[in-house]
């Protein structure tokens, strides 16, 4: 995929990140990559344990990281009898945790495409990620202790609200679904769970999209990926990830 540059919506960026979290209708700016419209996100949360009997049911570890829930700094919510538990996020705050100070950052999501640990996903990268022969990515490619998709940012939007965060997992669902998530065609995830939902999301974002649930699975966003640079500033920004796989 040829990527335009984004620098023509650098200015319009900017000026949504003044709003990001205000209900104010925008158009969805060119950030150089292909949006991808209307795509159910369900929230998931670091510590969360919704099925322990599935290899995929804890988000006390990601695809990337072995130890998230200590990388982290904890439960991203609230725990109730050992169990750890979502909350309602608002501006008042940042939409951060109020029970936990977290040591990455809390706006984070999930995209369906391992690249590290899945064998097809990893072999194939560096023909489908569209960064992956640019410089700080191009090195790396081979070497399977490094992932060309944890940290990367998105772009998120619905109704009105814009916001930002960085990929920290892989699914829901699909692990190597390389035609939607790196598709410029619009199409639908792969994936047939959780009301085919194309990405988690996580509290953080949850709160500044505006969600109706809390823990549902009917909300809608659009998504594309951003440059760093191109990142307003923001909430988003007040903790940065930059943690290597481990």
């Amino acid at each position: 995929m040829t990527r335009r540059t984004a620098a023509g919506a650098l200015g319009v960026l900017v000026a949504v990140g003044a709003v990001a979290c205000a209900p104010t209708p925008i158009d969805l700016p060119d950030t150089g990559y292909p949006w991808h419209t209307r795509i159910v996100a369900t929230t998931f949360w670091v510590g969360e344990v919704f099925d322990p009997a599935a290899p995929d049911g804890s988000q006390r570890v990601s695809a990337y990281d072995s130890m998230w829930l200590e990388s982290y700094g904890g439960c991203d919510g609230v725990v109730v009898d050992e169990e750890c538990r979502t909350e309602p996020r608002t501006a008042v705050n940042g939409f951060f945790p109020t029970r936990m100070r977290p040591r990455q950052n809390p706006f984070y999501l999930d995209l369906p495409y391992d690249d590290v640990n899945d064998d097809k996903g990893f072999a194939h990268r560096g023909d489908v990620i569209p960064w992956a022969d640019e410089p700080g990515y191009i090195d790396d490619v081979d070497d399977r202790s490094v992932s060309l998709m944890k940290n990367r940012w998105v772009i998120l939007h619905r109704e009105g609200r814009v916001c930002f965060g960085q990929i920290q997992d892989a699914g829901p669902g699909e692990y190597r679904d390389a035609a939607y998530v790196f598709g410029d065609d619009d199409r639908r995830p792969d994936n047939t769970r959780y009301n085919g939902a194309g990405l988690d999301v996580s509290p953080a974002l949850n709160g500044c999209l505006g969600f109706t649930d809390l823990d549902g699975q009917d909300d809608h966003v659009d998504w594309a990926f951003i440059d760093d640079k191109d990142v307003p500033d923001g909430p988003w920004k007040r903790i940065v990830t930059d943690s290597p796989v481990q």
